[in-house]
């Protein structure tokens, strides 16, 4: 049965889009930084090779070049300015958040609301710049290591430093000022932009190889199938959740006695989202990606890196797997559902869950009933992002396109849409609460007209 908030929405007339005039001047804005952003990819580093990099990024297509040139909205395979992408602001700010829930220091600040969360921006923009400078001189000595530059030097390397901090810092103005004046979520809009900038290209190249003879059409038919149905099961599985039925107790003020009500609890399959798959791709491609572009010049641990931890590879695939279910348990339970911090509002609010006590118990119920749907919910994770890796592999693709640009795709989707029903439905609501007190301003000069006769 639906929701009242879902009931609300479904009624949203999408032809109030023209009228709502705020929106249109939200989406136009979110629509021209997003502009901003592909043009920056087309922007080259300086100094670079770019007859060697072409070279290069061709040979490695169906590698990391393939990972990390959909991610990055192919920025990285033109060295653009924005080459790092906006990785190093999300590892940062899942590692802050990750902090704040485990360190004292961390954990304090976010109960100084504003301000606290201010100090916390804060430290996640330092942490940005960290580890952007740390990406982009290993990307500049990696570069040097593989020819593709045409004056190496330490010239070279500190022009690149600045030029790639400057281009992710200023992906994350971005990204906050879409967020602010914009609608979404703008670090969100971002990645999302950058991979479906790049499916063009991927199915071209995909169907590039079954006109050759490569792969033939069976399996080209295949593989559309399974991404048409990863889709389905995608969105499925992020509309699913675990409702825990809530009840509130009769209440009573001065000499009226209220009748206790109920309401349910919705715990999502997937309360995490996409970070858990983010954030293990992040750590396992920072490794692989200076080993790649390092070529023939790497060491011997550069080497076995290379080897058995490039994508498709099977530690590469166990260690995604691992890192996606431990990301998964780790984030919810101490960021996105804390347990004793929900049961504590519900003892706040009088509500409680049927037939378990308030308090400690309430807190061990939502851990019990949460750590279980997450069984379900880490390995749907898995399973979306290691199926395509594998097929990939089995099949010998070189066309890149793997399950987290699905759940990115498919994620920031439904919240955009959502976040414009939500703009409908307040320029709706506003409109007949318009029209409500001008028809009651009607009722009520008719009445003092019959007054005064």
């Amino acid at each position: 049965m639906a929701s009242a908030a879902e009931q609300m929405a479904s009624n949203v007339s999408w032809g109030m889009l023209g009228k709502a005039t705020e929106l249109r001047n939200r989406l136009l804005f979110t629509i021209g930084l997003l502009i901003v952003y592909r043009i920056g990819t087309y922007i080259p580093v300086p100094g670079i090779d770019g007859v060697a990099l072409r070279e290069f990024m061709e040979q490695a297509a169906g590698g990391i070049a393939g990972v990390l040139g959909m991610f990055t909205g192919g920025a990285l395979s033109r060295m653009g300015i924005f080459a790092l992408g906006i990785m190093p602001y999300i590892s940062a700010s899942i590692i802050i958040q990750l902090l704040a829930a485990t360190w004292g220091p961390l954990q304090q600040l976010k109960k100084e609301g504003e301000q606290g969360r201010r100090k916390i921006t804060q430290y996640t923009r330092y942490g940005t710049v960290g580890l952007a400078t740390f990406q982009a001189y290993g990307l500049a000595v990696s570069m040097e290591a593989g020819n593709l530059v045409t004056d190496p030097g330490w010239f070279f390397r500190i022009s690149t430093v600045i030029t790639l901090v400057g281009g992710t810092m200023f992906l994350m103005w971005l990204g906050e000022q879409i967020t602010a004046r914009g609608v979404g979520n703008g670090i969100s809009l971002i990645i999302y932009v950058g991979i479906v900038a790049e499916l063009p290209g991927v199915f071209a190249q995909f169907f590039e190889q079954g006109r050759v003879g490569a792969l033939s059409t069976g399996v080209i038919l295949g593989i559309l199938t399974m991404i048409f149905a990863t889709l389905v099961f995608v969105v499925f599985m992020e509309r699913s959740l675990r409702k825990i039925h809530i009840q509130y107790p009769r209440r009573q003020v001065g000499m009226k006695v209220y009748d206790g009500g109920s309401s349910h609890l919705p715990v999502k399959v997937n309360p995490a989202g996409v970070i858990p798959a983010i954030f293990a791709s992040s750590l396992l491609l920072l490794p692989t990606t200076l080993s790649t572009f390092s070529g023939s010049s790497a060491g011997p641990v550069m080497g076995w890196i290379l080897a058995y931890f490039g994508p498709g590879q099977p530690l590469y695939l166990l260690f995604f797997a691992g890192m996606i279910i431990f990301f998964t348990y780790f984030y919810t339970l101490n960021v996105s559902f804390k347990p004793d911090d929900v049961a504590e509002n519900l003892k706040n609010q009088n509500g409680f869950v049927p037939g378990i006590r308030p308090g400690k118990k309430t807190e061990e119920y939502l851990e019990y009933v949460v750590v279980r749907v997450l069984v379900l919910g880490s390995a749907y994770l898995a399973l979306v992002c290691l199926i395509p890796e594998m097929v990939r592999g089995s099949l010998a693709i070189t066309a890149y396109f793997g399950g987290t640009s699905i759940l990115i795709i498919v994620s920031v989707g439904m919240d955009f849409i959502q976040q414009v029903q939500s703009h409908l439905l307040a320029h709706q609501y506003e409109g007949l609460i318009e029209r409500s007190q001008l028809r009651g301003r009607k009722r009520g000069g008719k009445q003092r007209g019959t007054a005064r006769r």
